[in-house]
Protein backbone atom coordinates (compact mmCIF):
# COMPACT_ATOMS: atom_id res chain seq x y z
CA UNK A 1 0.00 0.00 0.00
CA UNK A 2 1.31 3.80 -0.75
CA UNK A 3 1.48 6.23 1.38
CA UNK A 4 -1.02 8.77 0.87
CA UNK A 5 -0.09 12.18 1.83
CA UNK A 6 -1.66 14.12 4.81
CA UNK A 7 -2.22 18.11 4.19
CA UNK A 8 -0.92 18.82 7.81
CA UNK A 9 2.57 16.49 6.53
CA UNK A 10 3.22 19.79 3.90
CA UNK A 11 5.15 22.18 5.83
CA UNK A 12 7.01 19.12 7.01
CA UNK A 13 8.07 17.64 3.98
CA UNK A 14 8.92 21.05 2.69
CA UNK A 15 11.25 21.36 5.57
CA UNK A 16 12.53 17.82 5.24
CA UNK A 17 12.98 18.05 1.43
CA UNK A 18 15.25 20.89 1.91
CA UNK A 19 17.06 19.83 4.48
CA UNK A 20 17.17 15.97 3.14
CA UNK A 21 18.38 17.19 -0.38
CA UNK A 22 21.21 19.51 0.60
CA UNK A 23 22.42 17.15 2.80
CA UNK A 24 22.99 14.12 -0.20
CA UNK A 25 24.57 16.11 -1.82
CA UNK A 26 26.78 16.76 0.51
CA UNK A 27 27.08 13.23 2.22
CA UNK A 28 30.41 11.69 2.04
CA UNK A 29 30.72 8.45 0.75
CA UNK A 30 32.32 5.24 2.88
CA UNK A 31 31.07 3.36 6.00
CA UNK A 32 28.78 4.89 7.32
CA UNK A 33 27.47 4.25 11.43
CA UNK A 34 24.18 3.06 12.36
CA UNK A 35 21.46 5.69 11.33
CA UNK A 36 20.29 8.20 14.09
CA UNK A 37 16.72 7.55 14.93
CA UNK A 38 15.18 11.31 16.13
CA UNK A 39 12.27 9.22 17.58
CA UNK A 40 14.34 7.18 19.66
CA UNK A 41 13.75 7.45 23.62
CA UNK A 42 16.91 8.53 25.17
CA UNK A 43 16.69 6.59 28.14
CA UNK A 44 18.01 3.57 29.08
CA UNK A 45 14.89 1.09 27.82
CA UNK A 46 13.42 0.01 31.51
CA UNK A 47 10.23 -1.97 32.50
CA UNK A 48 6.95 -0.11 34.06
CA UNK A 49 8.45 -0.70 37.72
CA UNK A 50 11.93 1.27 38.11
CA UNK A 51 14.95 -0.73 40.52
CA UNK A 52 14.02 1.46 43.68
CA UNK A 53 9.99 -0.12 43.26
CA UNK A 54 8.75 3.10 41.94
CA UNK A 55 6.57 3.37 38.69
CA UNK A 56 8.67 4.40 35.33
CA UNK A 57 6.48 6.24 33.19
CA UNK A 58 8.68 7.14 30.23
CA UNK A 59 8.18 9.99 27.66
CA UNK A 60 5.01 11.93 27.30
CA UNK A 61 4.86 13.40 23.78
CA UNK A 62 2.95 17.38 24.13
CA UNK A 63 1.67 16.69 20.29
CA UNK A 64 0.43 13.70 19.00
CA UNK A 65 -0.31 14.93 16.05
CA UNK A 66 3.13 16.20 15.52
CA UNK A 67 4.79 13.39 16.95
CA UNK A 68 2.98 11.06 14.27
CA UNK A 69 3.82 13.32 11.53
CA UNK A 70 7.65 13.22 11.62
CA UNK A 71 6.82 8.96 12.88
CA UNK A 72 5.36 8.97 9.40
CA UNK A 73 8.26 11.18 7.43
CA UNK A 74 11.42 8.71 9.35
CA UNK A 75 9.48 5.43 8.40
CA UNK A 76 9.03 6.68 5.06
CA UNK A 77 12.84 6.82 4.82
CA UNK A 78 12.35 10.96 4.54
CA UNK A 79 15.44 11.68 6.04
CA UNK A 80 18.63 9.87 8.07
CA UNK A 81 20.84 12.36 9.60
CA UNK A 82 21.16 14.30 12.54
CA UNK A 83 20.18 17.83 11.34
CA UNK A 84 19.09 19.88 14.54
CA UNK A 85 16.33 21.91 12.60
CA UNK A 86 14.55 18.33 12.57
CA UNK A 87 15.69 16.63 15.84
CA UNK A 88 15.06 19.96 17.80
CA UNK A 89 11.32 19.69 17.43
CA UNK A 90 11.27 16.20 18.09
CA UNK A 91 12.95 16.47 21.44
CA UNK A 92 10.75 19.92 22.43
CA UNK A 93 7.52 17.68 21.51
CA UNK A 94 8.52 15.07 24.54
CA UNK A 95 9.54 15.21 28.07
CA UNK A 96 10.44 12.29 30.55
CA UNK A 97 7.36 12.00 32.67
CA UNK A 98 9.22 10.64 35.90
CA UNK A 99 11.12 13.99 36.00
CA UNK A 100 8.02 15.84 37.45
CA UNK A 101 7.62 15.87 41.18
CA UNK A 102 5.06 13.43 42.93
CA UNK A 103 1.98 15.01 44.33
CA UNK A 104 -0.27 13.87 46.52
CA UNK A 105 -4.36 15.35 45.42
CA UNK A 106 -7.89 15.29 46.59
CA UNK A 107 -11.21 15.75 45.20
CA UNK A 108 -14.36 14.48 44.07
CA UNK A 109 -15.08 12.21 41.06
CA UNK A 110 -16.63 13.16 37.97
CA UNK A 111 -16.26 10.27 35.94
CA UNK A 112 -13.99 7.34 35.52
CA UNK A 113 -13.54 4.96 32.24
CA UNK A 114 -11.27 2.34 31.10
CA UNK A 115 -9.45 -0.53 33.17
CA UNK A 116 -6.36 -0.81 35.64
CA UNK A 117 -4.09 -0.89 32.31
CA UNK A 118 -4.82 2.94 31.45
CA UNK A 119 -8.30 3.76 32.53
CA UNK A 120 -8.73 7.35 33.76
CA UNK A 121 -10.28 8.83 36.43
CA UNK A 122 -11.72 12.67 36.26
CA UNK A 123 -12.08 14.64 39.56
CA UNK A 124 -12.86 18.01 40.44
CA UNK A 125 -12.14 20.01 43.52
CA UNK A 126 -15.13 22.00 43.58
CA UNK A 127 -18.83 20.85 43.31
CA UNK A 128 -18.62 17.74 41.02
CA UNK A 129 -22.45 19.18 39.53
CA UNK A 130 -20.77 22.61 38.35
CA UNK A 131 -20.29 22.50 34.62
CA UNK A 132 -17.62 25.32 35.09
CA UNK A 133 -15.91 23.73 37.30
CA UNK A 134 -11.74 22.81 37.14
CA UNK A 135 -11.42 19.05 36.38
CA UNK A 136 -8.41 16.89 36.49
CA UNK A 137 -7.36 13.99 35.01
CA UNK A 138 -6.25 10.68 36.76
CA UNK A 139 -4.29 8.36 34.05
CA UNK A 140 -3.28 4.73 35.40
CA UNK A 141 0.20 3.14 34.22
CA UNK A 142 -0.75 1.27 30.74
CA UNK A 143 1.41 -1.69 32.13
CA UNK A 144 -1.84 -1.82 35.12
CA UNK A 145 0.98 -0.89 37.54
CA UNK A 146 -0.68 1.47 39.13
CA UNK A 147 -2.07 0.61 42.66
CA UNK A 148 -6.31 1.48 42.65
CA UNK A 149 -8.02 0.87 45.79
CA UNK A 150 -11.88 1.09 45.92
CA UNK A 151 -13.21 1.52 49.58
CA UNK A 152 -16.39 2.43 51.51
CA UNK A 153 -20.00 0.74 51.86
CA UNK A 154 -22.98 0.87 50.06
CA UNK A 155 -26.12 -1.41 50.30
CA UNK A 156 -25.97 -4.58 49.44
CA UNK A 157 -29.03 -4.50 46.92
CA UNK A 158 -27.91 -1.94 44.88
CA UNK A 159 -24.65 -4.18 43.61
CA UNK A 160 -24.78 -5.28 39.47
CA UNK A 161 -24.32 -8.44 38.09
CA UNK A 162 -21.05 -8.75 36.95
CA UNK A 163 -19.88 -8.38 40.75
CA UNK A 164 -17.60 -10.74 42.24
CA UNK A 165 -18.22 -10.83 45.95
CA UNK A 166 -17.12 -12.80 49.31
CA UNK A 167 -19.16 -14.05 51.90
CA UNK A 168 -20.04 -15.87 54.48
CA UNK A 169 -22.68 -18.54 54.86
CA UNK A 170 -24.66 -21.35 54.83
CA UNK A 171 -26.32 -23.44 52.15
CA UNK A 172 -28.23 -26.48 51.87
CA UNK A 173 -27.72 -29.25 49.24
CA UNK A 174 -29.52 -27.82 46.95
CA UNK A 175 -27.19 -24.28 46.65
CA UNK A 176 -29.98 -22.30 48.59
CA UNK A 177 -28.87 -20.13 51.73
CA UNK A 178 -30.07 -21.14 55.19
CA UNK A 179 -30.06 -17.65 56.53
CA UNK A 180 -30.41 -14.20 55.68
CA UNK A 181 -26.96 -12.56 54.50
CA UNK A 182 -26.41 -9.39 56.62
CA UNK A 183 -23.04 -8.27 54.67
CA UNK A 184 -20.67 -9.17 52.22
CA UNK A 185 -17.14 -7.62 50.36
CA UNK A 186 -17.36 -6.56 46.83
CA UNK A 187 -13.69 -7.84 45.52
CA UNK A 188 -11.57 -8.01 42.41
CA UNK A 189 -9.61 -11.69 42.26
CA UNK A 190 -6.39 -12.08 40.38
CA UNK A 191 -6.61 -13.57 36.96
CA UNK A 192 -5.58 -16.72 38.13
CA UNK A 193 -7.87 -17.21 40.88
CA UNK A 194 -9.80 -19.99 41.45
CA UNK A 195 -12.45 -20.53 44.16
CA UNK A 196 -13.28 -22.97 46.31
CA UNK A 197 -16.02 -25.40 46.00
CA UNK A 198 -19.34 -24.71 47.54
CA UNK A 199 -19.48 -27.55 50.22
CA UNK A 200 -23.40 -27.87 52.02
CA UNK A 201 -23.71 -27.66 55.31
CA UNK A 202 -21.32 -25.97 56.66
CA UNK A 203 -20.16 -22.62 57.56
CA UNK A 204 -17.77 -21.05 55.11
CA UNK A 205 -16.64 -18.16 52.65
CA UNK A 206 -18.24 -18.21 49.65
CA UNK A 207 -16.49 -15.98 46.61
CA UNK A 208 -19.18 -15.72 43.85
CA UNK A 209 -19.96 -13.68 40.33
CA UNK A 210 -23.46 -11.86 41.15
CA UNK A 211 -25.38 -13.41 38.13
CA UNK A 212 -28.50 -12.09 39.39
CA UNK A 213 -30.22 -9.86 42.09
CA UNK A 214 -33.31 -7.97 42.78
CA UNK A 215 -34.74 -6.85 45.80
CA UNK A 216 -33.47 -9.26 48.46
CA UNK A 217 -33.05 -11.97 46.53
CA UNK A 218 -29.29 -12.92 45.08
CA UNK A 219 -28.00 -15.14 42.75
CA UNK A 220 -24.29 -16.02 43.02
CA UNK A 221 -22.42 -18.14 39.84
CA UNK A 222 -19.34 -20.53 41.42
CA UNK A 223 -17.10 -21.50 38.74
CA UNK A 224 -16.15 -24.80 40.41
CA UNK A 225 -17.59 -28.00 42.09
CA UNK A 226 -21.11 -29.50 42.17
CA UNK A 227 -22.74 -26.41 43.18
CA UNK A 228 -22.37 -24.17 40.44
CA UNK A 229 -25.81 -21.70 41.69
CA UNK A 230 -26.27 -20.54 44.85
CA UNK A 231 -29.27 -18.94 46.38
CA UNK A 232 -29.57 -16.43 48.72
CA UNK A 233 -31.91 -13.79 50.83
CA UNK A 234 -30.37 -10.34 51.31
CA UNK A 235 -31.39 -8.84 55.20
CA UNK A 236 -33.23 -5.91 54.99
CA UNK A 237 -30.21 -3.70 55.94
CA UNK A 238 -27.57 -5.85 54.28
CA UNK A 239 -24.09 -4.00 53.33
CA UNK A 240 -21.54 -4.50 51.15
CA UNK A 241 -18.35 -3.51 51.91
CA UNK A 242 -15.87 -2.55 48.88
CA UNK A 243 -11.92 -3.81 48.82
CA UNK A 244 -11.61 -3.74 45.06
CA UNK A 245 -9.56 -2.48 42.42
CA UNK A 246 -11.82 -1.63 39.44
CA UNK A 247 -13.02 1.51 37.85
CA UNK A 248 -16.13 0.04 36.93
CA UNK A 249 -17.01 0.62 40.61
CA UNK A 250 -15.86 4.22 41.08
CA UNK A 251 -19.03 6.41 40.26
CA UNK A 252 -20.26 10.43 40.34
CA UNK A 253 -19.28 11.94 43.74
CA UNK A 254 -17.07 9.13 45.37
CA UNK A 255 -13.99 10.99 47.51
CA UNK A 256 -10.93 10.15 45.70
CA UNK A 257 -7.05 10.91 46.42
CA UNK A 258 -4.50 10.58 43.92
CA UNK A 259 -0.59 10.37 44.06
CA UNK A 260 1.12 11.33 41.13
CA UNK A 261 2.89 13.45 38.78
CA UNK A 262 1.12 16.16 37.50
CA UNK A 263 1.37 18.09 34.10
CA UNK A 264 -0.65 21.24 33.32
CA UNK A 265 0.85 22.54 30.33
CA UNK A 266 0.41 21.52 26.76
CA UNK A 267 -1.26 18.27 25.87
CA UNK A 268 -2.79 18.14 29.22
CA UNK A 269 -6.05 17.02 29.92
CA UNK A 270 -8.26 19.22 31.41
CA UNK A 271 -6.92 21.11 33.58
CA UNK A 272 -4.28 18.74 34.18
CA UNK A 273 -3.12 15.24 33.47
CA UNK A 274 -1.77 13.67 36.61
CA UNK A 275 0.20 10.57 35.99
CA UNK A 276 -1.06 8.30 39.15
CA UNK A 277 0.72 6.08 40.58
CA UNK A 278 -1.69 5.43 43.82
CA UNK A 279 -5.88 6.13 43.45
CA UNK A 280 -7.83 5.70 46.47
CA UNK A 281 -11.52 6.30 46.31
CA UNK A 282 -14.02 6.09 48.85
CA UNK A 283 -17.52 5.25 48.05
CA UNK A 284 -20.15 7.91 48.44
CA UNK A 285 -22.48 5.10 49.85
CA UNK A 286 -23.10 4.37 53.70
CA UNK A 287 -21.16 6.43 56.34
CA UNK A 288 -17.94 4.49 57.32
CA UNK A 289 -17.40 2.21 60.12
CA UNK A 290 -14.02 3.50 60.28
CA UNK A 291 -12.42 5.50 62.73
CA UNK A 292 -10.55 8.07 60.28
CA UNK A 293 -12.38 8.10 56.64
CA UNK A 294 -10.84 10.22 53.65
CA UNK A 295 -12.57 13.49 54.01
CA UNK A 296 -13.51 14.97 50.63
CA UNK A 297 -11.09 17.90 49.51
CA UNK A 298 -12.36 21.38 48.54
CA UNK A 299 -9.47 21.97 47.26
CA UNK A 300 -6.89 20.41 44.83
CA UNK A 301 -3.11 20.55 46.13
CA UNK A 302 -0.54 18.87 48.44
CA UNK A 303 -2.59 16.90 51.19
CA UNK A 304 -2.44 18.55 54.77
CA UNK A 305 -1.33 16.75 57.95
Amino acid sequence: MRYRWMPSDLPVVLMLTTICAWHALTATAGAQSAPYNPYADNQEQLGPIAADGTIHWGTFYKSAAIQKSYERLWNLGACRNTNKAITIPVQRNKFIIDNLPETVFQGTVRGASGTIAGGLVAFTAADPSDPAAAVWVATLHPAGVSHLTVRGRVAAATLQPGTVVRLTATIDAHGKGVAPVQSLTVVTPSHDFKPDAVRPHVIETIIGQVVHIQGSKLLLRIDTGKIRLVSLQLSKDAVATFDASQLEFISFGDAVEVTGRLWDGEGAMGAGTIFASTVMVTKAGLPAVVADPLPVAHALGAKQP
